[in-house]
C-alpha cells in the first residue's frame, strides 16, 4: 500500500509532502488499518479549516481524501503523523 499525504497552508504557507510503501515494513498492519479508516472516514463535507491552519490530501493507492485543522479525526492525524514524520 503506497500512502502519500500533502500538508498546506500554516501560516508561512510552506507545502510539505511525504510518502510511505507499506510493503514489507513491521507495521504494514497497523498502517493499513488507519488507511482504511481515514478512507471509510471519507471528507466532511461543509468543514473548513480555520485561518492559517493546515489543509491535507491524503492519498492512499490513488483513493485521495481532504482534510483540514482542526477538524481532523483520530485516524486522519495519525495517519499524518505517522507518514510525515516517517516518509521521505
Amino acid at each position: 500500500m503506497r500512502i502519500r499525504v500533502r500538508r498546506t497552508g500554516g501560516f508561512a504557507g510552506i507545502e510539505r509532502s511525504a510518502e510511505l510503501d507499506t510493503t514489507g515494513r513491521s507495521d504494514a498492519d497497523e498502517l493499513g488499518a488507519l488507511a482504511d479508516e481515514v478512507l471509510a472516514d471519507g471528507e466532511r463535507e461543509g468543514r473548513r479549516g480555520v485561518p492559517d491552519g493546515f489543509s491535507y490530501e491524503i492519498t492512499i493507492d490513488g483513493r485521495t481524501v481532504r482534510c483540514d485543522d482542526p477538524d481532523l479525526t483520530e485516524a486522519q492525524r495519525a495517519l499524518i503523523q505517522r507518514v510525515l514524520k516517517e516518509g521521505a
